[in-house]
């Protein structure tokens, strides 16, 4: 299961690394894409419960370290308001 890494953009400029245990991210976000908030969080809710389940498949208890980031993905965007507001997927970083 490799853990993978990637690079967002917050509407407010907010540049912020996020953590998966699992590469699955790649399937549900692609680099230099903005996403809609509700899309994003939407996005992330299912990458990342899905990359938490698969940790709990392998080894007997969901990962920690995704649900950690899916609660500060979920806690950031409701700063965001505006029904305009995007969020920009930068990249997977290396060796992810």
């Amino acid at each position: 299961m490799p853990e993978t890494r990637f690079k967002i953009e917050w509407p407010n400029g907010e540049v912020e690394n996020c953590y998966s245990p699992s590469s699955i991210v790649k399937q549900y976000f692609e680099p230099g894409q903005a996403y809609d908030m509700a899309e994003f969080v939407g996005r992330s809710q299912q990458a990342l419960q899905l990359a938490s389940d698969r940790v709990k498949a392998k080894y007997g208890s969901p990962c920690g370290l995704a649900l950690g980031q899916l609660q500060a993905i979920e806690s950031t965007a409701k700063q965001f308001s505006q029904p305009d507001a995007k969020v920009k997927f930068l990249r997977f970083l290396e060796g992810s």
